[in-house]
């Protein structure tokens, strides 16, 4: 059982929903419980009644009440092997994100009985970024270019420009063999 905690918003958290900044940071809190205690006001924002869909401000205090949270799942184990070709498989990197070339086999996110994928390798690599996430995802069996953001305001500005077209994904596919010349298009 915890204590009282009071969280601060940093500028880099600001216009995020509450009920998805406390599931990143409540590990082991069902989504069920943190919904409940925010619909019966046991967590307030500034000491106030908030919804779920409120939207983050800038230096707010949330007063997140004692929970009992399940214990955090181990870590997987990061090999050195798998860590070197990772990070021999960065084409790009500034402060802001990195381009990853993804090789095939490989999950972009762990869950379904994977239980380490790239963006899980990344942060274990890099434990001083305290901010990495996907901007896409590229399936296991697909390799390709993967761009992952550093900051909040990044991943929301990729995830704009991916929504208005300003940026658009482009899928390759290299056959072997005679192309039947009736297939024009998969």
């Amino acid at each position: 059982m915890q204590t009282i905690q009071y969280l601060t918003v940093f500028a880099e958290q600001a216009g995020q929903r509450l009920d998805n900044y406390l599931v990143s940071r409540l590990k082991g809190l069902p989504k069920s419980r943190l919904y409940r205690i925010i619909r019966k006001g046991e967590l307030r924002v500034n000491k106030k009644r908030v919804k779920v869909d409120y939207r983050l401000q800038e230096n707010d205090i949330i007063r997140i009440p004692p929970l009992r949270l399940a214990a955090p799942p181990e870590k997987p184990v990061l090999h050195k092997r798998f860590a070197e070709n990772l990070k021999a498989s960065i084409l790009f990197e500034n402060k802001d994100f990195l381009v990853l070339d993804k090789p095939s086999g490989i999950a972009v996110h762990g869950g379904s009985g994977v239980q380490l994928g790239v963006i899980e390798a990344l942060r274990t690599l890099y434990p001083q970024q305290k901010y990495l996430e996907l901007a896409h995802r590229l399936d296991r069996e697909t390799s390709g270019c993967l761009l992952i953001a550093k900051k909040s305001s990044i991943l929301k500005e990729l995830h704009h420009l991916l929504r208005e077209g300003q940026m658009t994904k482009i899928y390759t596919t290299l056959v072997c063999g005679h192309w039947p010349k009736l297939k024009k298009k998969i």
